[in-house]
């Protein structure tokens, strides 16, 4: 809960929690590029565990304000000592077996522990110096807010002291969430166009954020694997492409009972179904259909998913698919036919769109709805029908308000 002292806490901590997931989704993407060896969980052992074969690695972020800076008595710092401080001392993992890395935004005081505990590339690196640095630092602080952390640092010994250390890595001045956020498009763009990047990723981070939600939720849960995730990669990267597009899980998942759908009563493509007759349950997957369609093609759309022109094309290849169709039924019936035969006829026509019709807007892109749902919405605009005479009985419905009584 936000308190009052302090309305900007739950903010914060959402922060953080974006954070934590992209530097996750980050790690993910960087070890996939190695095989499928490995997982990823977060907040198990530590804010973000990887295990590649046999080796652990634990991560812990801290996301600061710009200038800010990891002292030998910071809070960052200490609260990290202890968490792995723990982990030895009650046997949660192998030293041996384990990297520790503490990232953070904050800045590294030249000769600080943490900066003497930089990667050996850094050409800072000198653990002797790091671990006298903390132990001088422990002994001459008074601060009780550290006390724990102090005696779970006192608690692992000389030798599993040292041994930490030698496993430890700090990185400072770490990249912000906007950073490595553009870092995973550089990642993105390496897998579709350059021009797909921002689609390919949206994807990416939707599944991975839910993906961890849903790990984080229920204890036990098992981590991202490298074979779920290059599998989820794949799939995704062939979705977006010059033969495909992607189909969203969210608007598959939508139902006629969606919020679009509340007005779908009174839609031409409905008056269409009613006037041959068709069930209620029947119309009611039309308009998911509708439903999904719409908002896909909306989503293609805003994320310039499309050719110039491809929706268009798409729809002339659909209307001419009908109109043979249609044709010929009229032909069949003609100019005698009861009512009873050109319903069932018309059912006949409408058949062929709910089972058979499958015509792709791209090569790649198989899913039902697409079709069954774009031919919704030209029957929407009058351009496709199911009645012999569609056109003539519902041109009313498209009439202007008072002009049948000549109002303006």
């Amino acid at each position: 809960m936000t308190s009052p002292e302090n309305p900007f806490e739950a903010s914060a901590s959402a922060l953080g929690y974006l954070y934590q997931l992209r530097v996750a989704l980050q790690r993910c993407v960087e070890l996939s590029r190695g095989g499928i060896e490995w997982s990823v969980a977060i907040e198990a052992t530590d804010d973000v565990q990887a295990l590649i074969g046999s080796h652990t690695e634990l991560t812990q972020l801290k996301k600061r304000a710009d200038n800010v800076r990891l002292t030998d008595l910071s809070s960052d710092l200490w609260k990290t000592i202890r968490v792995w401080s723990h982990a030895v001392t009650e046997g949660h993992i192998d030293l041996a077996e384990t990297g520790f890395y503490l990232i953070t935004t904050a800045e590294l005081p030249d000769d600080s522990a943490g900066f003497l505990l930089q990667s050996k590339a850094s050409g800072h690196r000198d653990e002797k110096a790091a671990e006298a640095l903390l132990v001088q630092a422990r002994q001459s602080s008074k601060s009780t807010t550290l006390d724990k952390a102090f005696k779970a640092f006192d608690a692992l010994g000389e030798q599993h002291r040292a041994e930490l250390i030698s496993r430890v890595e700090v990185i400072g001045d770490a990249p912000g969430m906007d950073s490595i956020r553009e870092n995973l498009l550089g990642y993105a763009s390496l897998a579709v166009e350059r021009r797909f990047s921002e689609s390919f990723l949206q994807r990416l981070e939707g599944w991975f954020f839910e993906r961890a939600s849903v790990q984080m939720s229920f204890p036990g849960s098992a981590p991202v694997t490298g074979a779920e995730f290059d599998e989820l990669f794949n799939d995704l990267r062939n979705q977006i492409g010059e033969h495909n597009l992607p189909i969203d899980p969210d608007i598959a998942a939508l139902t006629a009972a969606a919020p679009a759908a509340a007005d779908a009563a009174d839609k031409v493509f409905v008056h269409q179904l009613r006037l041959i007759d068709v069930g209620e349950e029947r119309i009611g997957y039309a308009v998911r259909d509708w439903v999904r369609a719409f908002a896909q093609r909306s989503r293609w759309a805003n994320e310039n998913l499309l050719r110039a022109g491809e929706i268009g094309a798409y729809e002339r290849r659909l209307v001419e698919e009908w109109q043979s169709r249609f044709a010929e039924m009229r032909e069949d019936l003609g100019d005698e036919a009861t009512e009873e035969e050109m319903k069932r006829e018309a059912k006949l026509i409408y058949r062929w769109v709910d089972r058979e019709a499958r015509l792709r807007i791209r090569t790649g892109c198989e899913e039902v709805f697409v079709v069954k749902g774009s031919y919704q919405m030209l029957a929407d605009e009058l351009q496709v029908g199911w009645h012999p005479d569609f056109s003539a009985r519902l041109a009313a419905l498209l009439e202007p308000a008072g002009a049948a009584d000549g109002r303006a």
